[in-house]
């Protein structure tokens, strides 16, 4: 099939039928070849305008040379994307493109794309397989891998969706090279973020010796993508539907997104790994008010977020008042009865979850940060 190297990390076999996360480089020329297994020999490819155009033509070439027959349907760049509007539209193309349910969807592009092809997927006749081709770090660490599809409401992010996992994710890292240094330092702070849960050494080699990847070094990046994809499946594993440990994933989420919702998703001057990252130093300069970590871990984590060039402040993202960064977490959907629900930490690589945030503090935290 292709004569480079690649790392595959199993997924699931537990609650949901296992799959196969296969990351390395040249996949995208070699993918109709491992998607052709999946499917009758026909499937849609949902990707954005901008990658449609740059890696639309290689993974069509690759399908057509494998003996799949596929068309490209194109949306939007951009978080708009994630919405009911463009969720009808791309269900009646499909329809029109009269797929069954022995075809298959193909997600190309980043986390937007992946989030709205998934949940097309399973809606579609009640749900049909899908395949997730990540182009953005951002999707490869995080989005592509286990299952979790949703659109954006005016009310918040993600909050319709469903759990749909996917039959394959084909992680290539040469399209990483195609990014802007944003996208890639977006993707980073999710990277950052699995090693803060639960592995300090990851995390450690993340701000030393790996730290060339959130500047695009090749090895790096293969390396960091798949001890995240190995973290990430590990608890997704015990986890689908996020009922207990899967929580650890959100965390930096639940700051980040009430900064995204305030700022407006589809203007954010955030990308949403910058807000992720932002929420990572919220998170654990909050441990350290609450006593439960130590000021130095705070400040180790703040220095290689900041050398990563990612945001570690909250006036950094704009202005905001603390009762409506506060009324967007309580509408959160880790938030439980309406109790404010935060992903903490007692040191790096040891996150855990609160369901008994004392709002009253957690609002002079976010005033003594900068909020009004």
């Amino acid at each position: 099939m292709t004569d480079l190297p690649v790392t595959v990390v199993p997924v699931g076999g537990g609650a949901f039928a296992p799959y196969d996360v296969v990351v390395g480089r040249g996949l995208l020329a070699t993918a109709g070849q491992r998607i052709a297994p999946l499917t009758r020999g026909r499937t849609v490819v949902i990707s954005d305008e901008t990658v449609a155009a740059i890696h639309g033509p290689a993974l069509s070439a690759s399908l057509t040379a494998a003996g799949v027959a596929n068309q490209i349907i194109a949306v939007p760049a951009g978080e708009g994307s994630k919405s009911f509007a463009e969720l009808e539209r791309l269900m009646d193309r499909l329809l029109e493109a009269g797929l069954d349910r022995k075809d298959v969807v193909v997600a190309l592009g980043g986390g937007v794309v992946g989030d709205l092809a998934g949940l097309a997927a399973a809606l579609y006749m009640r749900g049909i397989d899908f395949v997730q081709v990540p182009t953005t770090l951002l999707a490869q660490v995080d989005s592509s891998v286990g299952g979790k599809t949703a659109i954006d409401t005016p009310r918040g992010k993600n909050l319709v969706g469903a759990f749909h996992q996917p039959r394959l994710v084909l992680a290539d890292i040469d399209v990483l090279a195609t990014l802007p240094p944003v996208q890639l330092r977006s993707g980073w702070a999710e990277v950052l973020k699995h090693g803060l849960i639960c592995d300090a050494a990851f995390f450690d080699w993340l701000s030393g010796d790996g730290a060339g990847g959130a500047t695009g070094d090749p090895a790096a990046l293969e390396r960091a993508v798949v001890r995240s994809v190995e973290i990430k499946t590990g608890i997704v594993g015990e986890d689908e539907k996020e009922a207990g440990r899967r929580a650890l994933l959100n965390l930096g989420h639940t700051f980040g997104h009430a900064v995204e919702a305030e700022l407006g998703f589809e203007e954010a001057a955030l990308a949403h790994g910058e807000a992720v990252a932002l929420g990572c130093v919220l998170a654990f300069q909050y441990s350290a008010r609450l006593g439960l970590c130590d000021p130095e871990e705070v400040e180790t984590v703040d220095a290689a977020i900041a050398a990563a060039g990612l945001p570690t402040r909250l006036k950094q993202a704009g202005d905001f008042t603390a009762d409506a960064l506060i009324a967007r977490m309580a509408g959160d959907k880790k938030a439980e009865g309406g109790r404010l629900t935060l992903v903490i930490a007692r040191a790096i690589g040891d996150a855990f979850v609160e369901k008994t945030v004392d709002a009253a503090d957690l609002k002079a935290f976010l005033q003594e940060q900068g909020a009004a």
